[in-house]
């Protein structure tokens, strides 16, 4: 049941020097291309990165919060397309968190790194770093990283009696 697995999807940055499956990654990457996206324009796109020394490169891009990519099997860099639509953002947004999502239904762990809008030690965007590093056409822009692979540490699930329940209204605010 998807509820069951949202309470257990945690954020994991802690990875087993594990590769992950061919399968998989093809599974993770097909539920992505079956993400909604505003008037079905697609404007996503998904580059699988495995090679150790790349995803060393893309650790690197930010000063904080993205170093653990380097000691993941796997990284999904998502990108998309402003021109194809103008909600790329969610676009983009939406096929991630379904690529987490299937991660985690094949028991991996995954992570999201922001990269949109963020910069690195030099104030350089770290979207740019990462088009650089990847040769990314210059009409796209990069939305984030998902950092992928089996998890080296155990968080527990979330207890929905601490939930936020009072940001719930019903018929009004």
């Amino acid at each position: 049941m998807l509820y069951d697995l949202l309470k257990s999807r945690r954020s994991i940055r802690k990875f087993q020097n594990k590769e992950v499956e061919k399968e998989k990654i093809d599974i993770i990457l097909k539920s992505a291309l079956l993400a909604p996206s505003s008037r079905s324009r697609r404007p996503w796109e998904f580059i699988a990165v495995t090679d150790k020394e790349t995803l060393k490169k893309l650790s690197d891009i930010r000063e904080h919060s993205s170093a653990f990519l380097a000691g993941a099997p796997l990284g999904i860099v998502v990108v998309a397309n402003p021109q194809i639509c103008d909600v790329w953002v969610e676009d983009a947004s939406i096929a991630s968190i379904i690529a987490q999502l299937s991660a985690q239904s094949l028991e991996l762990g995954s992570c999201w790194i922001q990269v949109r809008e963020r910069f690195g030690s030099n104030n350089v965007k770290a979207g740019d770093t990462v088009k650089e590093i990847l040769q990314i056409p210059g009409e796209y822009e990069v939305e984030c990283i998902i950092a992928v692979g089996y998890p080296d540490e155990e968080k527990k699930p979330y207890n929905v009696d601490e939930l936020p329940y009072g940001k719930l209204h019903f018929g009004s605010f």
